[in-house]
C-alpha cells in the first residue's frame, strides 16, 4: 500500500555547478536561495545528514545590494576572545574594503546548520568580487536568481 522511504547514501549524489551572478541582487535573497542550493533541499532526494546539495559560485558579490538604510546600519562584530576584544564593521566598511565576498558568504553560513555537516556544506560556495571564476573547467550552468521574483533584484 505504502512505498518505502527513501535514503540518499552518499556515493548516489550527483552535484551540479551553478553559476550565479550577483549584480544588483538582495543580499538576504540570494543568500536564502545559496543555501537551500547548498544544502539540497531543492531536491526530491533531499536526505537532512548527508551533503547532497550543489556547488555554487557567486560573482560580482562587490555589486549586491541591500536594501533600506542597512548598507551604513548593519554592524558586523567579531570577537577576539579578549576582555574588551569585541570589533565592529559596518557593511558599507567591508563592501568598500578589500574583501566585499564576505557580506554573502556571511548571510549564507548563518542560514546553514552549525556543525560539522554545515561546515562541509559551506566548503561548497565559492565566492569572487569581480566577474572572473577559475571554475570554468566544472562547466557551470547559469542560474538567474533575479528571474525568480522582480523583488530579488534592485538598483544600487
Amino acid at each position: 500500500m505504502f512505498g518505502k522511504t527513501h535514503s540518499t547514501k552518499t556515493a548516489d549524489v550527483e552535484k551540479k555547478w551553478l553559476l550565479i551572478d550577483a549584480k544588483g541582487l538582495v543580499v538576504g535573497r540570494l543568500a536564502t536561495i545559496v543555501a537551500m542550493r547548498l544544502r539540497g533541499k531543492h531536491k526530491p532526494s533531499f536526505t537532512p545528514h548527508i551533503d547532497d546539495g550543489d556547488n555554487v559560485i557567486v560573482v560580482n558579490a562587490e555589486k549586491v545590494v541591500l536594501t533600506g538604510r542597512k548598507r551604513d546600519q548593519k554592524v558586523y562584530y567579531h570577537y577576539s576572545g579578549f576582555i574588551g576584544g569585541i570589533k565592529e564593521r559596518t557593511a558599507k566598511s567591508i563592501l568598500d574594503g578589500r574583501y566585499p565576498e564576505r557580506v554573502v558568504v556571511k548571510a549564507v553560513e548563518r542560514m546553514l546548520p552549525r556543525g560539522p555537516l554545515g561546515k562541509k556544506q559551506l566548503g561548497n560556495l565559492k565566492v569572487y568580487k569581480g566577474p572572473d571564476h577559475p571554475h570554468a573547467a566544472q562547466s557551470p550552468e547559469v542560474f538567474d536568481v533575479a528571474k525568480l521574483n522582480p523583488k530579488n533584484s534592485r538598483s544600487a
